[in-house]
């Protein structure tokens, strides 16, 4: 009964939170609600224009481009094309041609020089003849005003320049002496500009030798993310050794450096360097917890060592066509590859371009996309008009592996479709998603577990020894931005377990989650997301997962979790959060566990 008393208080605080949140969201001051809000589809979220985007904006792949301040959080503008999802954007772009320099052939074509001044009729003469001043392509110089004097320097000396190239390169007499004597008396009079200038030209000469020796490199950008954690679990046991669990807090960190490179402005190699010491809380039957129920999604990979750099990606992109693009990857996952949830669950999906936002690895993704490793293999992202997109990819987590059971193509592999539907303003997505997966039996990858998301109960993570496991998921996600200051996003997903030669399993989760974007500060992100985190909801009984023959979960856990993410500039967020699973791993005779967890990220 006690347990019950707090589960309601905790539930009813968690409510009592959510009105205010809407309160604020719905009815701000009036001085504030009287200045207008932009549409919902022009706050749009492209990361700092940078590399890793879409997919990864979609993709962690991410990687996408990098830009303004709402970048992090609005993102309910438009899909980004596929030609637009390369880490490394085109080289040139359409506004750009309105201010490069090209040439003129005639002074009257620069309608800022007065013809009442006889510096016009003397460089008109100059101009029809050799052909040597450059302006601006809309045939002024800098707006409809009259020329400044230092402007009509810097036509003088192109004029000046175009000569002495004549001069040295001809052997006849190309350059009258009238035109001449008309230069020296140009050059006098203009003499104090054509020195700041030249000093100008100069200094800006030895800035860029200098930056062309010291800069990192001309085809690649290096982007980094390094974060700090504070946590602590507040309540909760062990649910193997049914003990209370310690209640230490820890400080822990961890640091990613990603090297995007393009080759040719339409592609882009990314290679990403990891290491860091956070904990994961819990594994299945193991840790502090005993469950990967309310995992972090901070957490190290359990396979690697602490504090040390590892290879945590290698992959290159490329459009074969406008609206294709490829991706082969040696070390990532397919779910990664084709934008993992990132386009149905914006606010709460992370990649290394977007940040950080929510602080479970369970309210970033469904069980879809978690039951891949990383490994290799290859991504297809196919534009079907403005409004569809179809992702494809098949992932080999020990592909890398030639002996027995193993291989890109003999050992464990996810193939996976998803189908994306985007409407006109951008502002409902809708995704559907199919994964088949093959484990080999006593095969191992990174999360610790042959078969299983990671996430979720420990039976629906557990497998029968020496028997190869073999999964259909299917996904159902939506999104949808009610107004600029508030989005919902959920989703629902079937996995149908086959322990080969044994018998079957079923396996379901779901969530809903809600989004205030800009709450309290512009920039800032508020998220609350309530739901089912993968259970074991059927079982044969001739298969034993540890809990006895035929024995799924015999109870219904609930995954609550609210942040804030408070942005300190464009380059540092800090979030607070806090984690409160009901009845975890999905028996209801453990006692509710609760942590808290504040993340602290650093881009550079």
């Amino acid at each position: 009964m006690s347990n019950f008393r707090w589960n309601y208080r905790c539930l009813m605080l968690l409510l009592s939170l959510l009105d205010i949140l809407i309160i604020l969201v719905f009815y701000p001051a009036k001085s504030k609600a009287e200045l207008p809000k932009p549409d919902a589809s022009t706050v749009q979220r492209e990361v700092k224009k940078s590399p890793e985007a879409v997919i990864n904006q979609t993709v962690e792949t991410s990687i996408a481009p990098l830009s303004s301040k709402k970048a992090t959080n609005n993102v309910t503008g438009q899909v980004t094309p596929v030609s637009q999802l390369l880490e490394v954007a085109p080289l040139t772009s359409k506004k750009a041609t309105n201010n490069v320099a090209g040439q003129v052939t005639s002074v009257s074509q620069l309608s800022d020089v007065k013809p009442t001044d006889w510096a016009f009729q003397a460089l008109q003469s100059l101009v029809e003849r050799y052909g040597v001043i450059t302006g601006y392509t809309d045939g002024t110089f800098k707006g409809n005003r009259p020329l400044t004097r230092y402007e009509f320097a810097a036509g003088l000396n192109a004029a000046l320049n175009r000569v002495n190239e004549l001069i040295g390169t001809s052997t006849t007499d190309l350059v009258k002496r009238e035109d001449l004597d008309t230069l020296k008396k140009l050059q006098e009079q203009f003499s104090p500009e054509l020195a700041q200038l030249r000093g100008r030209l100069d200094t800006l000469e030895t800035r860029t030798a200098k930056l062309e020796a010291t800069e990192f490199s001309t085809t690649t950008k290096l982007i980094g993310r390094g974060q700090i954690v504070f946590g602590s679990v507040l309540a909760g046991n062990n649910v193997v050794t049914k003990r209370p669990a310690a209640h230490n807090p820890t400080l822990q960190g961890s640091t990613s450096l990603r090297l995007n490179t393009s080759f040719n402005g339409k592609d882009s190699l990314g290679i990403t360097l990891t290491g860091g010491n956070i904990e994961s809380l819990g594994q299945t039957r193991a840790g502090l917890l005993g469950t990967y129920e309310g995992r972090t999604a901070d957490n190290s990979s359990i396979t690697f060592a602490r504090n040390q750099i590892t290879l945590g990606g290698v992959r290159y992109r490329f459009l074969p066509y406008p609206n294709t693009q490829v991706n082969i990857y040696a070390l990532s996952d397919g779910a990664s590859e084709i934008g993992l949830s990132g386009p149905i669950n914006p606010y709460f999906e992370s990649s290394s371009a977007t940040g950080a936002n929510g602080i479970s690895r369970f309210s970033r993704r469904s069980l879809v996309y978690n039951y891949g490793d990383s490994g290799a293999g290859i991504a297809i992202l196919q534009g079907l008009g403005k409004q569809v997109q179809l992702g494809l990819a098949y992932s080999a987590p020990n592909g890398n592996n030639p002996t027995a059971n193993n291989g890109f193509f003999k050992g464990r592999y996810l193939a996976l479709a998803q189908l994306i539907y985007y409407s006109s303003n951008r502002n409902f997505r809708l995704a559907a998603t199919y994964v088949n997966t093959y484990s080999p039996p006593n095969t191992i990858g990174f999360s610790g577990t042959n078969f299983g998301p990671a996430v979720g109960s420990n039976l629906v993570n557990s497998t029968v020894a020496g028997a190869g496991t073999v999964g259909n998921l299917y996904g159902l996600q939506a999104f949808y931005q009610i107004s600029p200051k508030l989005a919902i996003n959920g989703w629902v997903s079937y996995a149908a377990h086959r322990y080969l030669g044994r018998g079957d399993g079923e396996a379901m989760d779901w969530a809903v989650g809600l989004a205030f974007p800009d709450l309290f500060k512009e920039g800032a992100l508020g998220g609350i997301l309530v739901g089912m985190e993968p259970k074991l909801i059927s079982l044969n009984k001739s298969v034993d997962l540890g809990a006895g023959a035929g024995q799924a979960d015999k109870d219904t856990s609930l995954h609550v979790e609210a942040f804030y993410q408070y942005k300190i500039g464009d380059n540092i967020e800090i979030t607070p959060g806090l984690i409160w699973i009901t009845a975890p791993d999905s028996d209801s005779s453990n006692p509710d566990s609760l942590f808290a967890w504040v993340r602290t990220l650093f881009r550079f």
